[in-house]
């Protein structure tokens, strides 16, 4: 079966070199002659079997995992004989091979539903051909390293007894989730990406922008829910410290492409109604696919140390030529393209400040990219490489974010082109602002950032609601709808971060069965400890009783697990869910007298962070929709 899906993978290969080529010859002989694209059928019947063939090599390496067949060497380092199917099933994606494998397969898949949509049987025939030639450049990159360095189908002579097993850290329902909506995410940028390519190598600057309006929104919803917010809950419900974003190298560098997409989805309303910025939303549209490559780069090369780093074999030289290659050919286009008219009438407008919205979220991404870098940087002139920790990305980073907060307040109530639209309500929104300010003093909250930023979230959401509520039209549109309740949960996140942050409490504490502790106004008991043993992994489990002013608010059952294979013990976190201070458990150690050492902390309004982030999530459906072709002239 290996062999069948090696060679599967290798006649993939040569097909793509060879229709990319049989494609820019066609692209060369029209500009030379002047006769019509005859290769674009061929194209299309092209994808058409590497999509088939791809599939086929997936299935087959995904029926090794089902089946425990531990001849392969990517089935065995990443799986067991104790592993349970669902997490069986996950370990398709959870080292270099895999990974990459699930990533072109999404890849295919794309190009097959795009091959068939309306949008795409609406292009002309030389962007078709520009399309196919940059979408088959993509393609054979990723199997060049499938059948070369990560090459997923090397077994063994001889079947091993068992698999060595499956990291216990990948052992969570996040990994299910989040590694298949993150390459959902970063496979949805290559359509928009190739397709703008395509669009101005043939001389339409504008037509795409509307044309994948809706790929867009998929891969930036996919890569917001999945490789943030879903990577985000994971890590604080997997890794036990207690936080959901540390600056870590691997967490920034799905940041990078998030931030950049996110800029172009500002730039690009502002193209679409003024008809302009296509240079920076070319631009922005190719970055964020190129920074997709980034991100794999960061966590296969081991260039940066890291806590989410799963080793790579030879991928790191590749992934670089590819993204300085692609850049280059970027900015050789859109700097090869016509000169462009000034994109803003004035700052003090709808159109300016979304575009002082993308400046913010471009240099967050230089921020975090440079900042993620360093040690590589710092190389140059030392000897030690120096690494920037959490407290410089909060000096930096949360500054720029409060200000896009404070910017995403006033902005609907700004009129398109130049003035205010609603004074009343524009006023309306900084009295809330005022009071929140003033209300959080009053309160207790004397840290400026979080102060200004949690009166922000609550002018967010208020601006959001109170505006869609005032306009007749919006509270008509679906798309309307999904606009701002989009915005509103952004508004969530904000308020959520703000006050989870700097004001969670925590302590570390040993306690014997029955003796009590207090935190935050709770107290907590540590009642009873249980052990199971199975032969995959024995679970050590304490029980901790919270109540509140002597009444019962929940149970907490903490876990530490000790895995087969693996001599690291994991803790498995344990929450007490609330709208308001969630109170949050994981046992650090225990001796052989059952006195254990918990990390309990108190989080206020943390679950604000995951409701906001699923209403922005579903919104972002709701502003998807049918596209109507456009001709540049309309």
């Amino acid at each position: 079966m290996h062999y069948l899906g090696f060679f599967a993978l290798l006649t993939s290969l040569i097909i793509m070199i060879l229709l990319a080529a049989a494609a820019f010859a066609g692209l060369w002989r029209i500009r030379s002659t002047g006769e019509d694209i005859k290769i674009v059928p061929w194209l299309e019947k092209g994808q058409a079997a590497v999509t088939g063939l791809v599939t086929l090599s997936s299935l087959v390496l995904l029926w090794a995992f089902i089946t425990r067949d531990f001849t392969y060497s990517y089935v065995y380092r990443n799986s067991d004989e104790f592993l349970p199917m669902h997490y069986q099933v996950s370990a398709f994606w959870a080292g270099q091979e895999g990974s990459l494998l699930f990533w072109l397969w999404v890849v295919v898949i794309m190009a097959g539903i795009w091959l068939l949509s309306p949008v795409y049987k609406s292009l002309a025939r030389d962007t078709k051909a520009w399309f196919w030639g940059m979408m088959f450049i993509v393609q054979a990159f990723l199997l060049l390293m499938l059948t070369g360095p990560s090459n997923p189908f090397i077994v063994y002579d001889i079947q091993p007894m068992g698999g060595s097993g499956l990291n216990p850290l990948l052992q969570n329902v996040g990994m299910i989730f989040h590694p298949p909506m993150t390459f959902l995410g970063y496979a949805g940028f290559t359509i928009p990406a190739c397709l703008a390519l395509a669009g101005w190598l043939s001389g339409d600057q504008r037509s795409w922008i509307f044309q994948c309006r809706n790929w867009v929104l998929f891969a930036w919803v996919m890569l917001t829910g999945g490789a943030i917010l879903l990577g985000g809950w994971w890590a604080y419900m997997e890794l036990g410290w207690g936080g959901y974003w540390a600056w870590d190298p691997v967490e920034n560098a799905s940041l990078i492409p998030w931030l950049i997409s996110t800029a172009f989805l500002h730039t690009a309303i502002v193209g679409k109604q003024r008809n302009v910025l296509h240079r920076s939303n070319l631009i922005l549209i190719s970055l964020s696919l190129l920074t997709c490559f980034f991100a794999t780069y960061l966590v296969r090369s081991d260039v940066i140390e890291s806590l989410h780093t799963f080793g790579g074999r030879g991928v790191g030289g590749p992934l670089v030529i590819f993204m300085l290659a692609g850049l280059a050919l970027t900015l050789f286009v859109a700097m090869a393209g016509q000169k462009q008219k000034s994109a803003m009438d004035s700052l003090w407008s709808k159109q300016g400040l979304l575009i002082v919205v993308s400046w913010i979220f471009l240099a967050l991404a230089v921020i975090v990219a440079m900042g993620t870098m360093w040690p590589v940087i710092s190389n140059i002139w030392t000897e030690s490489p120096m690494g920037l920790g959490p407290d410089f990305y909060n000096r930096v980073c949360l500054p720029l974010f409060t200000a896009m907060a404070l910017v995403m307040c006033v902005c609907p109530w700004f009129n398109w082109r130049q003035g205010i639209l609603d004074m009343q309500g524009l006023l309306a929104v900084v009295l809330v602002f005022a009071v929140s300010v003033a209300g959080l003093w009053i309160g207790g909250m004397r840290d400026f950032m979080p102060l200004i930023a949690a009166s922000a979230g609550t002018a967010g959401m208020v601006s959001m609601i109170f505006y869609i509520l005032s306009r007749r039209e919006l509270r008509r549109s679906r798309k309307g709808w999904g606009l701002y309740l989009v915005h509103f949960g952004v508004a969530m996140i904000v308020l959520g971060v703000a006050f989870s942050g700097p004001y969670q409490e925590e302590i570390q504490v040993r306690l014997s069965q029955g003796e009590s502790t207090e935190i935050s106004g709770f107290e907590v008991t540590y009642s009873d400890f249980r052990e199971e043993h199975d032969p995959g992994v024995s679970i050590y489990e304490a029980r901790l009783d919270v109540t509140r002013d002597g009444k019962e608010v929940g149970t907490m059952l903490p876990q530490r697990t000790l895995h087969r294979n693996f001599d690291q013990p994991y803790s498995e976190v344990s929450t007490i869910f609330s709208l308001g201070k969630e109170v949050y458990s994981t046992i650090m150690g225990f001796d052989q007298e059952l006195n254990v050492t918990f990390k309990i902390s108190v989080s206020p309004l943390v679950n604000w962070i995951w409701i906001g982030s699923i209403i922005l999530c579903l919104s972002i459906f709701l502003i998807m929709g049918r596209v109507r072709i456009r001709s540049p002239e309309n």
